[in-house]
């Protein structure tokens, strides 16, 4: 395999997974961000973002000086065989993709590219981006192709590493095997499409998986009212291969970064198009609702009197971020219902291993504690959020004794429900009859 001569343009989750993971296969990589005081702190191996295995692969490929890092502008594209672009996609506020970063850093760069030199767009777009791109570069002796990433928040190099499939969109075979072959040490499928194809992919896989997640919760809540264990009608259904067993766990509804940008994404997308996407809007609806409950089902367990009220009750809250191993608190479902219980008048106090106590985003919110028994010290309850395997080995004789209330509100189902029992705890799952103490 050749080594390419690589810009990654931001480096953000994406960007810096991307760069640093093509240094790792060999490939010379610089990777550039308008963020002076960043690119600093990455020179010197220093990452930001919490991701197994991330900071090492930085150190090695500074070490190996196949990485750098600098600080962006147009003319360290002046080199490259190839430029990725890994700027962000926010939601804009119609629901649909902003993409005012990716024409800005296109615009800048557009008369400084190589001859030859394919850009290709690895940020999560909308489909038809990349022919827009390609309006904006304005040049024939320039490839735009589609590369959507497939990486998972917590396991994101390993998902690089050893992906289930390279997708490459592009009009041009040349361009789109050149792009493909910089993962052929990988070994994974290649699915080689056109460029408005390898758009929807990314938008259809998350989406899918989104849809997935809703019904799975939506089949918790009909087995607690039918007298069902979703855990046991899950097993059944994932032994069947078409339908397989990831995404089938309930929850306090799905989040993060990815699904609910590309799911509002999709259904602009579809407006646009004149299409009524019924069944992913239900999703979306399904997923606010599912929080909604989640509220409820702790009101119930923990409120004070027949009407359940939260005011003034203190919960003790484990997890926060939208995914353990991360710390990452955007679109988080576990901060989404400690937002409606304080909304409901509860008073939190919460433990996040991934968090520190100065997040603004847990301002007014949360008191962030240091470990899960100041949590859950005086509480009415424990209210379990994101699903951090610590919270399954711990003390629960120790914790019964300084929670005011002896139940647990489990809304990962991460808890073996038998030790919490013989502690003295009632535990209360999802789509499971509760287990009292």
């Amino acid at each position: 395999m050749f080594t390419r001569r690589i810009v990654v343009v931001g480096t953000g989750y994406v960007g810096l997974t991307t760069g640093a993971c093509l240094a790792s296969l060999g490939h010379r990589v610089v990777c550039s961000d308008v963020d002076a005081a960043k690119i600093r702190r990455l020179s010197r191996a220093s990452v930001d973002i919490l991701e197994p295995g991330l900071e090492e692969l930085v150190r090695d490929g500074l070490d190996s000086g196949r990485l750098t890092f600098v600080v962006a502008s147009a003319s360290v594209v002046a080199e490259a065989e190839m430029v990725f672009l890994c700027v962000p996609t926010p939601m804009g506020a119609d629901g649909g993709a902003d993409l005012a970063a990716v024409e800005s850093v296109t615009r800048e760069i557009r008369d400084q590219l190589p001859h030859g030199c394919v850009l290709v767009m690895k940020s999560t777009v909308p489909v038809g981006t990349s022919a827009r791109i390609a309006e904006l570069v304005r040049r024939s002796d320039v490839a735009v192709v589609s590369n959507p990433e497939f990486l998972r928040e917590g396991s994101a190099v390993r998902d690089f590493l050893r992906p289930d499939r390279i997708v490459v969109g592009s009009a041009g075979q040349d361009a789109a095997e050149r792009v493909a072959a910089l993962y052929a040490r990988l070994g994974a499928p290649t699915v080689l499409v056109d460029a408005a194809s390898a758009e929807m992919v990314k938008y259809a896989a998350n989406c899918f998986l989104a849809t997935k997640l809703s019904y799975v919760n939506a089949l918790a809540e009909l087995c607690e009212r039918s007298g069902a264990n979703i855990a046991d009608v899950t097993a059944g259904m994932g032994h069947d291969r078409r339908v397989g067993r990831s995404f089938l766990r309930p929850g306090p509804g799905w989040g993060g970064s990815c699904l609910p940008k590309d799911t509002h994404a999709l259904m602009r997308i579809s407006e646009a198009v004149g299409f009524d996407f019924a069944l992913l809007r239900a999703a979306i609806s399904s997923n606010v609702r599912q929080r909604e409950r989640m509220v409820d089902k702790i009101a119930e367990a923990c409120g004070n009197g027949r009407a359940n009220s939260l005011a003034g009750v203190r919960i003790g809250v484990l997890g926060l971020t939208f995914k353990a191993g991360t710390d990452d608190l955007r679109d988080s479902p576990a901060l989404a219902v400690a937002r409606l219980l304080v909304e409901r008048g509860a008073e939190l106090v919460a433990y996040d291993p991934g968090l520190r106590a100065d997040d603004p985003h847990l301002e007014g919110i949360v008191t962030l504690v240091d470990d899960a028994y100041q949590a859950a010290k005086s509480a009415a309850g424990l209210v379990l959020l994101t699903d951090w395997q610590e919270f399954r080995t711990l003390d629960w004789p120790r914790l019964a004794a300084v929670l005011d209330g002896p139940v647990v509100v489990d809304t990962r189902n991460q808890l073996d429900p038998e030790v919490v029992r013989r502690a003295g705890v009632s535990w209360h799952g999802v789509g499971h009859p509760p287990i009292r103490a």
